[in-house]
């Protein structure tokens, strides 16, 4: 475990440049250098919300955020271009969420209302060229998404209504098809989710101090007990998996809440996806 103690510690991710997360509200992109005990080192901050980020491909210290009201890049010296801002003429306050890369490098980012109004949120999609589509509306507070090896299938949890659909893909167009459920879960919120090698979702339950493993057919494998009562983003290092949780909205949280978490499991995962894009724009930092 580490010292740092986050107020909402999500989006953490296994990238070809480390281990990286945010701390969503503060703005914060942090990476967990070193020894699991050691201390995160923080790479920028934001003054908008940060909900999560994915590499750039050839472009060196580049990331591609969902960050405030939509989309940015965020250049190795902080600054930020904004791809799209869809949220930003909202009928009420909006924010983004979690945010992941599917394996064909394209970045799909959630929204929701900061009050999480009922429906008010959406899922995005940002292709190669830099385009930026809304691909799913009526959710009310969206995490993941997750997706298979191969991408053919997209977990997406609406927190809010405690489930986790599972949404068919098409790999040419990349539209999400009619979603089934997957899970229901009844004793808290599913949060972030990261899927191994063997096809299981692992899945942070806020509110519940536990990340739980459900085989591909919906059964739960095995739960991992914490002692922090708001588990929100999971991802996996070969065979550690890490954990982030948080503190916002406990009166009196404990000496682990908020805390980011190491533990070793049997079934390892892959590296989360760089964002390609296809060279119609120019990205800071791009190699030339």
């Amino acid at each position: 475990m580490r010292p740092d103690r986050l107020e909402l510690g999500e989006g953490i991710r296994w990238t070809d440049r480390g281990i990286v997360l945010v701390d969503i509200l503060a703005g914060r992109l942090l990476t967990a250098v070193g020894h699991p005990t050691d201390p995160l080192r923080q790479l920028a901050q934001l003054p908008v919300p940060l909900g999560a980020v994915a590499p750039v491909a050839d472009a060196p210290g580049t990331w591609i955020a969902a960050a405030g009201t939509g989309i940015c890049l965020l250049s190795p010296d902080g600054s930020t271009r904004w791809l799209a801002q869809p949220e930003a003429d909202a009928a009420r306050p909006m924010r983004m969420n979690d945010a992941t890369t599917d394996p064909f490098g394209r970045f799909w980012a959630g929204s929701m209302a900061y009050d999480a109004d009922e429906g008010a949120g959406s899922l995005y999609r940002v292709d190669h060229d830099g385009t930026v589509t809304r691909v799913l509306d009526d959710i009310t507070v969206p995490n993941g998404p997750a997706f298979t090896a191969g991408g053919a299938s997209m977990y997406l949890a609406d927190s809010a209504r405690g489930g986790i659909r599972r949404y068919p893909v098409d790999p040419a167009t990349a539209e999400p098809g009619p979603p089934e459920v997957f899970i229901t879960v009844d004793d808290g919120s599913p949060d972030g989710m990261v899927v191994d090698v063997e096809g299981a979702v692992w899945v942070a339950v806020w509110g519940t101090g536990s990340v739980r493993r459900y085989l591909p057919d919906g059964r739960l494998d095995r739960t991992l007990s914490l002692p922090a009562r708001q588990p929100a983003g999971v991802c996996l290092q070969e065979d550690l998996l890490h954990i982030t949780t948080a503190r916002v909205g406990l009166a009196e949280p404990g000496p682990y809440d908020g805390a980011v978490f190491t533990a070793r499991v049997e079934v390892p995962g892959r590296p989360a996806t760089a964002y390609r894009h296809d060279g119609s724009v120019s990205l800071p930092g791009e190699r030339s």
